[in-house]
């Protein structure tokens, strides 16, 4: 475990320090009049900008910089068909948390306006798309490059533990709006940066976080037993088409008596995904031991 806690805290830096440089150059950019945008948005894209220019370097200088490391060592052909069966069992996964959300009037379905189809068609596009994307871009960082790192010398268990923690943690991790009346200037900007440190431990964020963990030890247990991350890509990208469609199609109903099953983060993870996600997990690991023995 603690040489899990080592390979995670290098990551954490690496990210840590993209996000410096992504809060330095926030208000020369802004100055420049180039972009329209919130400050918090700029000072994330920013950021995101490093971590990809980054990535290989660091990716090499930590020896992981090959198919096997980043969890593709498998046949192109089989990797694909591995991608769009996970993204079909992530599709059925999470269509069953978002119906018993709407079952449960946690979510209502919003007014369909004269052009519906041809939005929910551009927004299932986007959906597919990006899910893809995040999907390609996370996994290969959790559970190819980090996952890697720590199974070498730390372990089946520490792995997906420090995987899940910090995928977890991250998604939390980001700058938001400055509070009204605080001047956009460099006083601002660093406090953005610091509550981006400080607004991870509120209690608001507990059910979102912990089923984002468990999702977390979900996929590093279909990575270990499918020894890439096809599957986890499909998984992931599934899941992110389904919530961005829900979200789309769907409304949060606040006067629900089952609103605590939702967190604050998106309106579709909470307890209940927590409970759905974590079973699975379980399930998944239990099928699978015989043949991982």
């Amino acid at each position: 475990m603690l040489f899990g806690m080592k390979q995670t805290g290098i990551f954490f830096l690496y990210l840590f320090g993209c996000l410096v440089l992504g809060a330095l150059l926030t208000f020369p950019v802004i100055q420049t009049g180039w972009v329209d945008q919130d400050m918090h948005r700029v000072m994330g894209r920013l950021a995101q900008v490093f971590i990809l220019l980054g990535l290989w370097p660091f990716l090499k200088t930590m020896g992981l910089n090959h198919r096997s490391a980043l969890g593709y060592d498998v046949p192109r052909a089989n990797l694909a068909r591995s991608v769009s069966r996970g993204w079909l069992i992530g599709l059925g996964i999470l269509l069953v948390l978002a119906l018993t959300l709407v079952a449960l009037q946690v979510r209502i379905p919003d007014a369909l306006g004269t052009n519906w189809l041809p939005n929910l068609l551009k927004k299932a596009l986007q959906a597919l798309i990006g899910g893809l994307l995040i999907g390609l871009l996370e996994e290969t960082f959790f559970r190819g490059a980090l996952y890697t790192a720590i199974r070498h010398r730390g372990g089946f268990a520490s792995a997906v533990f420090w995987t899940a923690f910090l995928y977890a943690l991250l998604h939390f991790m980001k700058p938001h709006p400055l509070p009204d009346g605080v001047v956009h200037d460099w006083a601002g900007i660093w406090q953005m940066f610091a509550h981006v440190f400080t607004g991870v431990f509120q209690w608001k964020h507990l059910d979102s976080m912990a089923a984002l963990f468990l999702v977390g030890i979900f996929l590093g247990v279909v990575r270990e037993r499918t020894e890439h991350i096809g599957w986890c890509i499909g998984l992931h990208a599934g899941w992110v088409f389904v919530i961005q469609v829900t979200r789309h199609l769907t409304d949060g109903n606040e006067s629900s008596p089952y609103v605590y099953l939702v967190g604050s983060y998106d309106g579709m993870i909470g307890w209940l995904a927590a409970a759905w996600i974590g079973m699975l997990a379980i399930g998944y690991w239990w099928f699978t031991r015989a043949r991982a023995e």
